[in-house]
């Protein structure tokens, strides 16, 4: 049984097929996803929320995305912080950076940035981190503002080397790998899978972007979490089956409230 830690089924590339594809997961054995709470962003911050309510095994997380951070008010952070304590909202995220498309003034994403820390930081939630072309600026504010030893967190789509990873590792941070894992030109991403230390791992899909190979280029779904815990685990020289065990267990230490003990 697998958990996907990471994906995005509100969007309008499942609004034909949601259900069915939800049912495919759990078919695969996928027994846990969580939906990442982003949405189209502020004002509206329960996208994830939404669906954690319909399914029994769908957990959300609820935050500003870095493509939305101009978007968001002083309001904004209340309203996170009153969503937090929803019983199946079990992260802050994906909260962070992106420098390659800056839909939102850098300046703009750090500030939102800290502010999202200090909101997790008050709820004793795991933050899970976006970063794209910005791991300098987000290792700078995460050693500020985030105590690698308070709730911990999530690389998420972990896309770096063995250098950004124990840097990662360092700040008390797991790391998620993604169908990235299956891409043979992905060599550090490889590394990086190869050297996580076992109770730091996790999987997860990003659906509906970056589906692993054989289904690169086309949707992701959650159901294809399972190919991308075969990619770990051939790269790591273990059993799918170990890696399923090992990332299920992360997951459930990481983030479930009753084993969190923390709301």
């Amino acid at each position: 049984m697998l958990v996907d830690s990471h994906c995005h089924l509100d969007g309008k590339a499942f609004a034909a097929d949601r259900d069915a594809v939800i049912e495919r997961a759990r078919a695969a054995g996928v027994e846990t996803l969580v939906a990442i709470g982003s949405g189209d962003g502020p004002p509206d911050l329960e996208a994830g929320i939404r669906l954690a309510d319909r399914y029994s095994f769908i957990y959300a997380t609820v935050g500003v995305h870095p493509h939305e951070a101009a978007k968001a008010a002083d309001s904004t952070y209340d309203e996170i912080l009153l969503l937090s304590k929803k019983p199946k909202v079990i992260a802050i995220g994906e909260i962070g950076l992106d420098y390659h498309y800056n839909f939102a003034p850098q300046e703009v994403q750090r500030d939102v940035f800290i502010r999202q820390l200090a909101v997790a930081r008050e709820a004793g939630l795991p933050v899970v981190i976006h970063t794209r072309e910005a791991w300098a600026d987000t290792f700078s504010i995460l050693s500020d503002h985030w105590p690698a030893e308070g709730p911990g967190g999530i690389m998420h789509c972990f896309s770096g080397g063995p250098r950004e990873a124990e840097e990662a590792l360092g700040l008390g941070f797991h790391l998620s790998f993604s169908g990235i894992v299956t891409y043979p030109k992905a060599v550090e991403v490889h590394e990086a899978a190869r050297m996580c230390p076992a109770d730091r791992l996790l999987v997860e899909t990003d659906a509906p972007y970056l589906a692993p190979v054989p289904h690169r280029g086309k949707r992701n779904e959650p159901a294809y979490v399972v190919r991308t815990a075969e990619a770990l685990a051939e790269l790591r020289g273990e059993s799918p089956g170990l890696v399923a065990e090992l990332t299920t267990a992360n997951w459930r230490r990481l983030c479930l409230q009753e084993m969190r003990g923390n709301k």
